[in-house]
């Protein structure tokens, strides 16, 4: 009896441990699940908005809303609506895209905006019970979900002075005159999970590249500015 009650006591004492070991298993998992859902997206995204991709319409099964946290004005749109224009929905891949490579700062001659676009996405990748064309809103409600902030900027941002300094030697300034105008940093940033109260949890990643080629303001569609990358057209250096 003595022995049985040190072997179960033995048992006993691996089978905490390991119960102890199982929620942090199933949180790695979790997490590596994330991050891999993430890096699957972010790859969808980079090559839509560097390649001024115009008719990925499947997005409006995901992006849900994008808010232009800009200057002077705060812009919201939604899937059925904005705040800019009643008449602009996210109901089309073009305007998602348009709206995802608007860049930092645009001026229109007479004003400079400041924008700060950030959009809220239902995951592309995963589990497809929760993808198109499911539409159980308690489904989708569970769906994992993250904010995405795309941050366009010109090269031009970073070396105007020395392009313009006189004591730059001319062939060094027309090399940089032609990044300014032809070259722009990209910048994802992913925030995760999305929770229901707005905010969202710890997971964060930065993906960041260059884009060569023009942005270029393509419409004005029902007052809302729309731009898209150009990467086979480049403006030549004065």
């Amino acid at each position: 009896m003595v022995e049985i009650a040190i072997s179960l006591a033995v048992i006993a004492f691996a089978l905490v441990a390991i119960i102890g070991v199982l929620p942090i298993g199933m949180q790695v998992q979790r997490d590596n699940r994330e991050e891999t859902i993430i890096n699957q997206d972010a790859n969808v995204f980079i090559s839509a908005i560097r390649s001024g991709a115009q008719g990925m319409d499947d997005l409006t099964n995901y992006v849900y809303a994008i808010t232009n946290y800009g200057a002077p004005l705060t812009s919201g749109y939604t899937l059925t609506g904005s705040s800019a224009s009643p008449q602009f929905a996210l109901n089309n891949g073009f305007r998602i895209i348009g709206l995802l490579s608007t860049p930092r700062l645009y001026t229109n001659g007479t004003t400079v905006t400041s924008n700060y676009m950030v959009a809220y996405v239902r995951s592309i990748s995963g589990s497809a019970s929760d993808k198109f064309p499911q539409n159980n809103p308690d489904v989708l409600s569970g769906t994992f979900s993250y904010r995405m902030v795309s941050d366009i900027i010109p090269f031009s941002d970073f070396d105007a002075s020395v392009a313009a300094s006189t004591n730059t030697p001319a062939n060094y300034r027309n090399y940089l005159v032609n990044l300014q105008t032809n070259l722009h940093d990209f910048r994802l940033v992913f925030r995760w999970p999305l929770l229901p109260n707005g905010h969202t949890g710890n997971g964060r990643q930065i993906f960041r590249t260059m884009v060569s080629g023009q942005l270029l303001l393509a419409t004005n569609d029902n007052g809302v500015p729309l731009f898209f990358f150009q990467p086979r057209t480049y403006v030549k250096t004065p």
